[in-house]
């Protein structure tokens, strides 16, 4: 495979392990068209953080400009999936949780502001747009989306009723500032992460958090190759301690780092952030 041996991880180490080799999709990965070439991947695992990369030749730059959509959610999908995982029972829904634990912590995090005080939020990465509804309707925070995908820039505000931008997050200018940025299953998806969560410490105000969810491979890699952790769109799946590398090394501290296995059966592990104040 081209460039194995050049590969660094975010670590900055170089000697990989073998843990995955794929000569087709494993059941279950959403079905992209990549064009006539072979599928064949590796994951790999760093000897020193123990992060997992995933090494192939296959050309994604167009994959989420809108084939990610396309392949996913299908021509009407969007609304559909909006609706069906919004109709989830409380024990089933990811976004329950996760709405739980970011109110919470957030409201006692800026429990100094004042009674009055809403934290202006930018969710990246959008997608299905379910989990900034469900803060939006709980809590009436100013909610802003932001996805590459026109369609999913429309859903958010048609369905979820909260202001959107249709934007390559890495390339967007004139955003504003935001007291909240979330990365919810994001950044496993570029092949930069710590540039990605660099570049969101530019729209911080004074004092902000990050909140980020990462696919946890150490959890996952017990359970075989078949897990979607280790799926062709995540370039990325972290352990406890690549995650936290990753963010140390985006100038962010670490707090209340945790993982879990999410009512969908996702290992996830997920942090809020914040930045140092000599450099805030």
């Amino acid at each position: 495979m081209s460039g194995t041996r050049d590969i660094r991880c975010i670590c900055g180490a170089s000697a990989f392990d073998t843990i995955f080799t794929y000569l087709e999709a494993p059941a279950g990965e959403v079905k992209f068209d990549f064009g006539p070439g072979p599928y064949r991947r590796e994951i790999l695992r760093c000897r020193n953080c123990g992060h997992f990369l995933s090494v192939h030749d296959i050309d994604m730059k167009e994959l989420y400009g809108g084939h990610y959509v396309n392949s996913t959610y299908g021509s009407d999908g969007l609304r559909a999936a909006f609706a069906r995982i919004n109709a989830l029972a409380t024990v089933r829904s990811d976004n329950v949780g996760r709405v739980e634990r970011v109110t919470e912590f957030v409201s006692a995090y800026f429990k100094g502001r004042g009674v009055g005080f809403a934290p202006k939020v930018l969710d990246i990465g959008s997608g299905l747009c379910v989990f900034l509804y469900r803060l939006h309707e709980l809590t009436g925070w100013p909610c802003t989306a932001l996805d590459p995908d026109p369609r999913a820039v429309e859903h958010a505000k048609t369905e979820a009723g909260v202001q959107a931008v249709c934007a390559d997050f890495m390339q967007a200018d004139g955003l504003g500032r935001f007291d909240l940025i979330t990365l919810n299953k994001v950044i496993e998806h570029v092949l930069d992460p710590v540039a990605m969560l660099a570049r969101a410490a530019g729209n911080l105000n004074d004092g902000a958090l990050v909140y980020v969810e990462v696919p946890d491979g150490e959890a996952a890699m017990a359970e075989g190759s078949g897990r979607e952790e280790f799926f062709i769109d995540h370039h990325h799946v972290f352990s406890l301690t690549s995650f936290k590398i990753c963010a140390q090394n985006s100038g962010f501290e670490v707090h209340a780092l945790e993982r879990l296995r999410e009512p969908s059966a996702k290992f996830t592990l997920r942090a809020f952030l914040t930045r140092p104040p000599s450099i805030s």
